[in-house]
């Protein structure tokens, strides 16, 4: 059977979430249901000051040092590697 591509196929949009990509199961779904890392914040408070530069978000600091210890990811090159490539990762840290 001769089938023809049209072109309507190709400006169908799929709408999916971030949450359709990574399962409920996954290991990062369950540290981030586990563990309240909002403890972080009264721990570095002291720590930064008022006046300069935003700094980084201590709490995501302390999520990509755990998936790096969790994924057994050596370096913070490869790190930063996998957590732009990975979609969990992002989820776990907060930035989707």
């Amino acid at each position: 059977m001769l089938s023809k591509h049209h072109s309507i196929q190709r400006e169908q949009l799929e709408m999916i979430t971030f949450d359709q990509l990574v399962p409920p199961s996954h290991l990062v779904r369950k540290m981030e249901a586990s563990i309240d890392f909002i403890f972080i914040y009264d721990l570095v408070k002291d720590m930064y000051s008022e006046v300069g530069r935003r700094s980084n978000d201590p709490v995501i600091l302390v999520k990509l040092t755990f998936i790096q210890y969790t994924f057994a990811i050596r370096s913070i090159r490869r790190l930063s590697v996998y957590s732009r490539m990975q979609k969990k990762s992002k989820v776990c840290v907060g930035l989707l």
